[in-house]
């Protein structure tokens, strides 16, 4: 199934993930291409997993002393600004 985006939806994701790729990582190579956090082998994942089981931040940073709090934070400002697309936005 294909779902197709408002070309500014789809620019400004574009935009977003050019962005992010200063903070992940996708490499075959590393964890079969999950997405990691850069110059780690933490898969973003797991920053969601922690905050979704109620888990601070500042535990998942003490958990994995690899991940700076500026990459976590990063990564949850584009996961925001990415998902917050409106349904006006959609065609």
């Amino acid at each position: 199934m294909f779902v197709l985006i408002h070309k500014n939806a789809l620019f400004y994701y574009l935009c977003t993930m050019l962005l992010a790729r200063d903070y992940i990582t996708i490499d075959r190579e590393i964890l079969g291409g999950q997405p990691v956090f850069k110059g780690t082998r933490v898969p973003v994942e797991t920053l969601f997993d922690h905050l979704e089981s109620g888990i601070s931040l500042n535990e998942f940073l003490e958990d994995f002393p690899g991940v700076s709090k500026d990459q976590a934070m990063r990564i949850l400002k584009f996961d925001k600004k990415v998902f917050k697309i409106t349904d006006s936005q959609l065609l």
